[in-house]
């Protein structure tokens, strides 16, 4: 049946061909259809509930380490976080954060004082820790983490610990 209303609701300006003797790009017609497909099933459903709530559960424990949820919270699979009460700038953040084994991205916040190479806020997310395993209690010690990163990641010696514990959580998550 879904079949059948892909096949009827046309593809108009979802077509990717410029020139106008190209006809439907079909991989691209059958790719979606296979991506509406799982979207619409059971599984996928609760798969996206715990991504957001894995998000909000990282946004509430990093407002507990001092930071600002922008907007209170989320409602996605991402939040932004004002990290300014930290006094260390999105840019900072990111980079102490990387060399502590934590992936995040810097990220502007509303009326940044920061210029948008630095920023004064990071984004986090949760898709990629919830579709390995994690759960609620994941997201309380990743917020730990991604906090003590950000406040003592400068030093090598504390990145370095920070890494090992990064590792040791991950290793009971395996990506495959």
């Amino acid at each position: 049946q879904a079949e059948d209303g892909i096949r009827d609701i046309g593809v108009t300006g979802v077509q990717t061909c410029a020139l106008p003797i190209c006809g439907p790009i079909m991989s691209a017609v059958a790719g979606k259809a296979v991506a509406l497909k799982e979207c619409a099933s059971t599984e996928y459903q609760n798969y996206a509930k715990k991504v957001i709530e894995n998000a909000q559960e990282l946004a509430r424990v990093l407002e507990g380490e001092g930071m600002r949820a922008v907007s209170g919270g989320t409602d996605t699979h991402l939040a932004l976080i004002d990290i300014r009460s930290t006094g260390i700038t999105g840019k900072l953040a990111d980079e102490r954060c990387g060399r502590s084994g934590i992936s995040l991205n810097k990220n502007a916040i509303p009326y940044d004082p920061e210029s948008p190479a630095v920023t004064s806020g990071i984004r986090v997310g949760s898709p990629a820790t919830t579709t390995q395993g994690m759960g609620a209690n994941e997201m309380k010690i990743i917020a730990s983490l991604i906090a003590r990163a950000i406040r003592d990641g400068g030093d090598d010696a504390k990145a370095s610990e920070i890494r090992n514990e990064v590792h040791a959580l991950t290793a009971n998550f395996p990506v495959y």
